[in-house]
């Protein structure tokens, strides 16, 4: 008979599982984890709403590019300062700011930069640009020191920086170009096919007086690629250098076909016309001339309205080209329509004071002129801008300093408080600061500048010489004979 061991028919006995444990561990452990994770914000909790997605670079770039195109440089901004459409440069802006370390991005946003400095009157700002388009460019070339396309822009922007104007120091203007020849030939070097780095190295050799090398470099971009705004462009500087504007005229003309929005194409194009009417000796054609020119500068201003953007530069221009026809009133119109776009603007109220100067409005010139020069108050600003309309808003006006560009309004002004000096009504004191002004400074090389300064000091000797002496006829206190 078979006895089999004793089973346990109702209870199992337990057993140790190590399975049944690693997974009790593992498990344990993975809530820990999920925890912390929650309270470090790694791992976001059920439910939440779902996040905005964030755009790209490439995506702000395009943006940029179709504003360039479309001629809005910068921001337009209503009455009261806020911005209602991103122009290209803050496009651009926050492309750079999604992706840093994008060197093409940066490249386009100081090719931008640079552009947008035409577009502005004021000599600091443009400057102040042109100082952001440099360190712009000077960054994608940090970023990519092997991109042809950032040497190119680089060489671009550093030859807008080297501008007479905004430089005064001749060893500093040609540092700045021989940076950028240099650029333009690393671009080359990286991409002889590169057609920007040919047309800016064209531009740089102009800058240089080196006319026949640029003719050569420009001809070979137009060669490679002629859908490029910026060839068309520099093509027009060049044959500008050479004293060619009809052709100068043509080849902005196909800048204008392929970028119609970008307004400082047609101030060129027109101030090539203004160009060729002032050299003209036939009065019937030079009056078409400026008229051809008045549409290139009127078609800006229509460009600018459409866009609602508040540029004044078309009307300057307008006011020029009248000033050149002698039509003084009209001319007067238009910068005062300046004023009302910006009101603060020291350099808009020298032109008008230049304006009332030519239209023997010699009293007001000096209420404007002294506004650029010196500065005015609010209220002073109305009377002299010949008072202010409906559109004016009063604004103080901070005085412009002596410049390659201003030292003209300090000249006019000078001699108009000289010319209405009298013994009575003495404004030499004025006359002889701004004139003593003029003659330390470096601005004093222009010989009509310099016969202005005599003019006026002999004026002002001749009204204080009877004083002096005591003339009873001025007024003057007689002397005690010796």
């Amino acid at each position: 008979m078979n006895i089999y061991q004793k089973r346990n028919l109702f209870r199992r006995r337990d057993e140790f599982n190590v399975y049944r444990m690693f997974f009790w561990i593992v498990l344990i452990l993975g809530g820990i984890w999920l925890i912390r994770s929650v309270q470090m914000g790694d791992v976001k909790p059920l439910f939440l709403p779902t996040a905005t997605p964030t755009r790209f670079a490439e995506s702000y770039a395009l943006e940029g590019d179709a504003q360039f195109t479309s001629g809005q440089l910068e921001d337009v901004k209503d009455e009261n300062g806020v911005v209602i459409s991103t122009g290209a440069i803050s496009a651009y802006l926050q492309a750079v700011k999604v992706d840093p370390n994008n060197a093409q991005v940066w490249a386009q946003l100081a090719r931008v930069q640079t552009y947008s400095s035409a577009m502005l009157v004021n000599l600091e700002e443009r400057k102040a640009r042109l100082a952001e388009a440099l360190e712009s460019a000077q960054k994608a070339v940090a970023l990519a020191p092997d991109d042809s396309y950032a040497h190119a822009i680089h060489a671009f922007a550093l030859d807008w920086n080297a501008n007479s104007i905004l430089v005064t120091d001749p060893r500093a203007i040609q540092k700045l170009l021989a940076e950028a020849e240099n650029e333009a030939a690393r671009a080359l070097q990286l991409d002889n096919s590169n057609t920007l780095a040919l047309a800016f190295s064209a531009e740089i050799l102009v800058d240089q007086q080196k006319w026949t090398q640029a003719q050569q470099n420009i001809e070979k971009a137009l060669a490679n690629d002629a859908s490029l705004m910026d060839v068309h462009r520099v093509n027009a500087y060049v044959m500008e250098s050479l004293g060619e504007y009809a052709l100068a005229i043509e080849a902005y003309d196909r800048a204008i076909e392929i970028a119609p929005n970008l307004t400082f194409l047609h101030l060129y194009a027109g101030a090539n016309y203004r160009r060729l009417a002032f050299d003209s000796p036939n009065e019937e054609v030079q009056t078409q001339l400026y008229e051809k020119s008045l549409e290139y500068f009127s078609q800006a201003a229509r460009i600018n309205t459409q866009l609602n953007i508040k540029d004044p530069v078309p009307y300057i221009s307008i006011a020029k080209t009248y000033s050149q026809m002698g039509q003084f009133f009209i001319a007067i119109r238009n910068v005062q329509r300046t004023i009302e776009f910006q009101p603060d603007k020291a350099e808009f109220y020298g032109e008008l004071g230049v304006l009332y100067h030519k239209n023997r409005n010699y009293e007001t010139g000096i209420l404007a002129l002294e506004c650029a020069v010196r500065g005015c108050s609010a209220e002073k600003s109305c009377p002299a801008r010949g008072d202010c309309g409906p559109n004016d808003v009063k604004a103080d006006v901070v005085g412009l300093p002596l410049n390659g560009v201003t030292v003209y309004y300090y000249d006019i002004y000078a001699s108009e408080l000289a010319a209405l000096s009298t013994p009575k009504k003495n404004y030499c004191e004025e006359a002889l600061a701004v004139a003593a002004e003029i003659e330390a400074s470096e601005y004093d090389n222009d010989p009509n500048i310099a016969a202005d300064i005599v003019v006026v000091r002999n004026i002002c000797s001749d009204i204080e010489a009877p004083a002096a002496t005591g003339d009873p006829a001025t007024g003057g206190t007689p002397t005690a004979a010796p």
